[in-house]
């Protein structure tokens, strides 16, 4: 079971639609058979079999063993993640995509995607993964903006220049810069 499945196919995110479904991959974080998640959600186990055999069909659970029970084999089931991110490209824009300025929110949010599809993919069991996050809140003055926004693109460039050689472990660089409102200038 992986920590973290990226859900970027419309079939998966409509596996997901009906709340029954979600409700049986929940009970399916542990292996089960659909006879003992039928009993935990009141249901019979065919409904609850029409539910599991929707969601193998999406990638988001699969068969993991098998036993016999009165002469009938009965399958045993687990989730394959603990949590879901359902892609922003399933879910929100409408329109092409298209090359956007790199100082506008579209290409932010393109980028935010990129890393989520880079992060899911990760084999997140190496012990040697390294990487780091950084957050924080700069205050800068309207008149200092443009400025800003150059000597931040041009302190990445000296960095991409300086670590982009050709040899060694390959590293994505995402930095996110937007505005933040503040709450109480909404009220």
């Amino acid at each position: 079971m992986r920590d973290v499945v990226y859900l970027d196919q419309i079939e998966q995110a409509e596996a997901l639609l009906k709340p029954q479904r979600i409700d049986v991959l929940r009970r399916l974080a542990e292996p089960r058979s659909c006879t003992e998640v039928a009993v935990e959600l009141d249901q019979t186990p065919q409904r609850v079999y029409y539910h599991v055999k929707r969601l193998v069909e999406a990638g988001l659970v699969s068969q993991v063993a098998e036993r016999r029970v009165r002469g009938i084999h009965e399958g045993i089931y687990q989730a394959a993640g603990r949590s879901y991110w359902l892609s922003p490209g399933l879910v929100g824009r409408i329109g092409l995509r298209q090359a956007r300025d790199l100082l506008s929110l579209g290409h932010l949010v393109d980028l935010m995607e990129e890393v989520q599809a880079d992060i899911a993919a990760l084999d997140v069991t190496r012990p040697d993964l390294p990487s780091i996050g950084v957050s924080g809140e700069i205050k800068v003055r309207p008149d200092q903006r443009k400025a800003f926004l150059e000597e931040l693109q041009q302190t990445l460039q000296d960095l991409f220049t300086r670590y982009g050689g050709a040899e060694g472990d390959g590293f994505r660089l995402a930095v996110a810069c937007y505005p933040k409102e503040d709450p109480a200038d909404r009220a």
